[in-house]
């Protein structure tokens, strides 16, 4: 099922002591059918809200929905066919694993109303998709958060609907079953070929699973991209920080005489006017080398296996310091200052404004 977000706005008003709040601003999007998509952002940029109007939970102040060609703006939650996994798995203590994975087809009525057989036959095939079907007599509290996530999938999964959403379904897991479980439901989505918005604040999750990546800010959009042409050609500069781990280095400098000039060295030629800069350089796009013209203070060298992560100093820096991610083989010369090459598609331009300043500019 295609999903078109048209001119999506969410304005909650002024409250007796709080400003109105504009959490959604004109969010132009279309979801392709079939596809997983992330909604990602720091906290408060309005993925959840977004995810919540798609739903139903909310209501657009201005804008548009459409499930396919159908504008289901102003139709109920229960009525658009959607299925939605929440932070908090939500499940009902009292009642066993099979139980609450059938409880949504135990409510419907009339034309839609279906027989126990019919219903606990469903409940079975939808608790075989996430694994699960050994717990079906369990309870809630005699499993595991993977788990109880997992009923918690199988019971949107289990009315078949047309759409899946997902609200930061594994904030409340450990970080190793954060992984198996996005892996998990990276195989669910494919297997079953629903549609799914997945909203993360975690960009390596983003990254992991998802076949479009929409970045936010603030409510507005930032950039829609495949993930990994988010990562390689971001659009500003707060794209470029929100995606990395390690985070980007940002250092300031100036474009002089058609030379990027950053504190006091020259990196290289480029066909652009004389003016400010911000510059972006991804941590693996520094190489170690003796003639290069980047030239930082060295702080510190951590080993950390694979890489080795070189921890070092420069005039032009933004943050506390720079970090350069490089093979664990690389020979660090034992001074107090190191030389950096610097891999031209791992550096990027951004004016003051902080938008990006195209490739295709520089020589």
């Amino acid at each position: 099922m295609k999903i078109v977000l048209e001119n999506l706005t969410k304005i909650y008003p002024q409250g007796k002591h709080t400003p109105s709040v504009k959490a959604v601003d004109h969010f132009n999007f279309e979801i392709p059918d079939g596809k997983l998509v992330a909604l990602l952002g720091p906290s408060g940029c309005g993925k959840s809200t977004t995810l919540n109007m798609i739903c139903g939970l909310e209501t657009p102040t201005e804008g548009k929905i459409y499930f396919g060609d159908e504008d289901i703006t102003n139709i109920p939650v229960e009525n658009r066919d959607v299925g939605m996994v929440f932070q908090s798995y939500a499940l009902y203590p009292h009642l066993t694993v099979k139980q609450n994975i059938m409880f949504p087809l135990e409510n419907k009525k009339g034309k839609d109303k279906l027989s126990r057989q019919v219903i606990e036959q469903k409940a079975i095939e939808a608790a075989k998709l996430v694994q699960i079907d050994s717990l079906l007599d369990r309870k809630p509290s005699a499993l595991s958060g993977g788990q109880q996530q997992r009923v918690a999938i199988a019971r949107a999964l289990v009315k078949q609907p047309k759409v899946l959403l997902l609200d930061e379904p594994l904030s409340n897991l450990d970080a190793r079953l954060r992984l198996t479980t996005r892996e998990e439901i990276r195989r669910i989505q494919q297997e079953t070929g629903i549609t799914t918005v997945f909203v993360t604040h975690d960009q390596e999750e983003a990254m992991s699973i998802s076949d479009l990546m929409v970045v936010m800010k603030d409510g507005v959009l930032q950039q829609i991209a495949k993930p990994q042409e988010i990562y390689d050609d971001p659009q500003n500069l707060f794209v470029a920080k929100f995606l990395g781990t390690p985070a980007i280095n940002v250092l300031s400098g100036n474009i002089k005489n058609h030379q990027l000039i950053i504190g006091d060295d020259i990196v290289f030629d480029v066909q652009l006017p004389d003016q400010k800069v911000y510059i972006g350089i991804r941590p693996e796009g520094l190489v170690v080398d003796e003639n290069g013209p980047f030239v930082c203070t060295l702080r510190n060298i951590e080993k950390l296996g694979r890489d080795t992560s070189v921890i070092c100093m420069h005039d032009g820096m933004q943050g506390e310091h720079l970090r350069v991610v490089v093979p664990s083989e690389t020979k660090i010369p034992q001074k107090d200052t190191i030389r950096f090459a610097i891999k031209p598609h791992k550096l990027y331009l951004f004016d003051e404004s902080e938008k990006r300043i195209s490739f295709e500019e520089r020589i």
